[in-house]
Order: C-alpha cells, then structure tokens, then sequence
C-alpha cells in the first residue's frame, strides 16, 4: 500500500504499509487526514518517519502521537524536539520494515531521506523534475544530496513531498538538451491534475530523463540551475 494524503495547500503526507502490516507515516504535515484514512481502513500506525523539521512536516506529530500514544516517531537530531528515535544514515529497522537512511543536507542542514522496499521518501530533496530550494546556502551539500539519490536503482519509487510537478516541468522545458521526454510527461501531468490527481509518485528512472537538477554533472552547473530555478 502506497497513499499519497493531499494536505495543507499541495503537501502530501506519505503513508506505506506492506500487505497486512501496520503503517508508516511519513512527514505528516496534519494529523486529521491520517486519522481519518487509518480509522476509514482499519489500519493502524507503525511509526512516524520525518526528513526534516519544516512545519508543513512535523505540523501533525503532536497530535498523531496524542492519538496514538505508543506511536514512535524516527527523525535526525534537527527534529529532536519531536523524535522517540534520533537516526543517522545507514540502516534502521522498524519492526518489519528494513530501511535505509540517506543523509540529504541542503534543503535544511540535517534533512534524510528513507528508502523502504525500493520507495524513495525525499522529503524536499527531489521532487518530480525539480529539486527543494537550498535554504542553507550549502549548494555543495544539496548538489553531493541529489548524486547520492541518483545513484539508486532506475526502479525506485520516488514519494516526494509536495505536488510541484506542472510548474517543474515548465521549467525544465526551458533548460533540458532533450524536451521530448519533458514535453510528454507535462501533457501527462496537465490531465492528471485537471482530473485532480496526484502526479506523484514518479520513479527514478523517468526523473532521469526530465529533472534538469539529477542531469546536472557538476556543482557549477547545479548552482546556475538552482538559481535560474529560483528567479523561474
């Protein structure tokens, strides 16, 4: 089971669960619409995941976890406040879920992402044809945070955090060598969206071909498109 939960103005709280196992929340940006789905389905929470400490993030932590008494919540030190768990990158196992933790600083300075079952939850380092903005300044960290996400498999999942992807699109049309593949998935997205669907999630093999920000070979060349990005 892979839900995407629309929250706050275009957010989306991730919720993973393999067959007839508890739940994992990611970055639960509202507690209601969690509640609401879990109690609809007759599922409950396995634990609370969160790549960094943004509000539209960690927004429904606290009354997930009001609800859910003995809910854990795993993040990295920046979401100490909030974390049952404090992780590091590497591996974490979380009941039945094996999971790897990827440092991806540069969005925020301590921002992870998790890979569980070959889904990528990124948090606001990648999203579909586009990457976060670089709040810390650290274009380094963010630049050397995407080749690490960009080296898994052509078959991950990628569960972004924000439904970006019309405007992305757009914008790499502008900047790609090759608009065809680019071209195709923005008329994809335009019906997905007018049908108010979601556009996500996406794998990492088509981010390949129309995320201007995984093409870019070097930090100089990620640093002009961050910036032509920002101004877009």
């Amino acid at each position: 089971m892979l839900i995407p939960l629309p929250a706050l103005n275009d957010n989306y709280i991730w919720l993973y669960a393999k067959q007839n196992d508890r739940v994992l929340i990611i970055d639960p940006s509202e507690s209601q619409p969690v509640i609401d789905y879990l109690n609809r389905n007759h599922l409950l929470p396995q634990a609370i995941l969160l790549t960094h400490g943004h509000a539209d993030h960690i927004g429904g932590v606290a009354a997930l976890k009001q609800h859910y008494p003995n809910l854990a919540v795993y993040g990295s030190p920046e979401v100490a406040e909030l974390a049952t768990v404090l992780v590091e990158p590497g591996k974490l196992q979380i009941g039945n879920y094996g999971i790897e933790v990827i440092a991806t600083p540069g969005h925020t300075a301590q921002h992870i992402s998790f890979v569980v079952d070959d889904h990528l939850f990124c948090g606001d380092t990648i999203f579909s044809a586009g990457c976060g903005r670089v709040f810390t300044g650290d274009y380094a960290a963010m630049f050397a945070a995407l080749q690490r996400l960009n080296a898994l498999p052509d078959s991950t999942i990628v569960c972004a955090a924000h439904e970006y992807t019309l405007s992305n699109l757009r914008f790499a049309l502008t900047v790609v060598a090759d608009q065809s593949a680019v071209a195709q998935q923005l008329q994809k997205v335009e019906q997905l969206r007018a049908a108010n669907q979601p556009s996500l999630p996406t794998t990492l093999g088509l981010e390949r071909q129309i995320n201007p920000f995984l093409q870019a070979n070097t930090l100089e060349a990620f640093i002009d498109l961050r910036q032509a990005k920002d101004r877009f």
